[in-house]
């Protein structure tokens, strides 16, 4: 893997550039699609190319339960298994780590948007027992398919993820509650930093013959901390790493500012990827401080409940306004679903529980931020970023 910076935008930390991967290369910044389970829901790989979608990213924890790595492999790895020609990532597991253990029964996200919670290390060694128990050499947890009794370590993910075999793979690191306190975080911290080590050592050792392609990111925690989350870049830096993960576990609100700290420490040469963001404002903030490329399942999620991105603003069409509409979704969008589809019909799918709504929704939905992220690009490369923001944020959020 390599990465080229084309363009610094003034006053900013962001930037335009490419990774180039041996599967191709990716035009940065870039929304990386979601496919969960070698797959993007809904969607063919030639849809998902349709939308413009450069890149796939898939899930270790969920590959590893089914079918199971070893399959993936002998089917030639993530691309022919998935047929997808392009770039790939595979993400860690730490974050269904933190699914089932803090996060599991209680309704916390990795991305508070409320009031502070304080909730000590004690109270979270409590919540991990219900799923998963974490120490200091890996993880204990359960299998959500059939109960089975599993252990996830840094060294088994790096050897998950090599036989998966995607272009982009990630450190198995500890996703924190973003409502941990200090203490809880430094302990998390610590661990996440042992277990990055551990990572390299094994990808190291795994990086032979035609797996030598593979570059391993790390990823950067800290919660909503400063100093963790400074320490944690700088830390991280001194590592032999070929890019960086930016782990969520913050304030939505103060996301922006999570990110300055992270990329202000992180060496400018190598790529920045920030995890499980997506929705429109949270694109803006992260690429303003330094972000290279996302992934978020938001787009499809929000499609398979009837919702859709416009430049007016989100919105469900299956709610009555929408049943008699001859408009397309939105009429400044080129995608397959709107030159072909009003939203009656589109309301009347939804209304009558055909799946093809799915489908043509998550078509609309991957192309809208998949282009948004493109033209941010181009926004960079004319000095034209803030104008852009401006206008965009304006019209979407009125």
């Amino acid at each position: 893997m390599t990465f080229k910076i084309n363009h610094h935008l003034k006053n900013s930390l962001a930037r335009s550039g490419a990774i180039t991967t041996p599967h191709g290369s990716i035009e940065t910044p870039a929304f990386i699609a979601v496919g969960t389970a070698a797959t993007v829901k809904a969607l063919t790989p030639e849809q998902v190319k349709s939308t413009g979608s450069q890149a796939v990213l898939a899930n270790t924890y969920h590959l590893h339960l089914r079918p199971g790595e070893d399959i993936v492999s002998k089917s030639g790895g993530l691309h022919d298994f998935m047929n997808w020609s392009g770039p790939t990532y595979t993400d860690s597991g730490g974050f269904q780590v933190f699914s089932l253990g803090e996060a599991f029964g209680s309704g916390v996200s990795k991305v508070a948007s409320g009031e502070e919670v304080s909730i000590d290390a004690q109270d979270q060694r409590i919540s991990n027992a219900k799923k998963a128990k974490i120490d200091d050499e890996g993880v204990s947890f359960y299998s959500h398919i059939d109960g089975k009794h599993l252990r996830l370590t840094p060294e088994n993910s790096m050897q998950i993820q090599h036989k998966l075999g995607a272009d982009i793979i990630f450190a198995f690191d500890e996703c924190t509650s973003p409502h941990a306190s200090h203490e809880y975080q430094l302990k998390a911290w610590e661990r996440t930093h042992a277990w990055a080590k551990r990572c390299i050592k094994e990808h190291h050792k795994l990086s032979k013959g035609d797996k030598s392609y593979i570059s391993l990111f790390g990823v950067v925690q800290g919660g909503r901390f400063e100093d963790l989350r400074r320490l944690s870049a700088k830390e991280l830096a001194k590592l032999d790493f070929d890019g960086f993960g930016i782990g969520g576990s913050f304030n939505k609100s103060d996301m922006g500012t999570a990110v300055r700290w992270v990329c202000e420490e992180l060496p400018v040469a190598k790529p920045r990827h920030l995890l499980g963001i997506g929705e429109p404002s949270d694109i803006f903030d992260g690429i303003e401080n330094g972000i290279d490329t996302f992934d978020c399942v938001s787009p499809t999620r929000i499609a398979r409940n009837g919702s859709v991105y416009t430049y007016d603003g989100r919105k469900n069409i299956s709610t009555s306004p929408y049943r008699s509409s001859l408009a397309p979704i939105d009429t400044l969008c080129g995608c397959y679903t709107c030159e072909n589809f009003n939203l009656s019909y589109l309301h009347h799918l939804i209304k009558s529980s055909e799946i093809l709504f799915t489908t043509l929704l998550s078509i609309h939905n991957l192309h809208f931020i998949t282009k948004l992220v493109d033209d941010i690009r181009e926004s960079i490369n004319h000095e034209t970023f803030y104008q852009f923001k401006s206008d965009f944020i304006a019209k979407y959020y009125r």
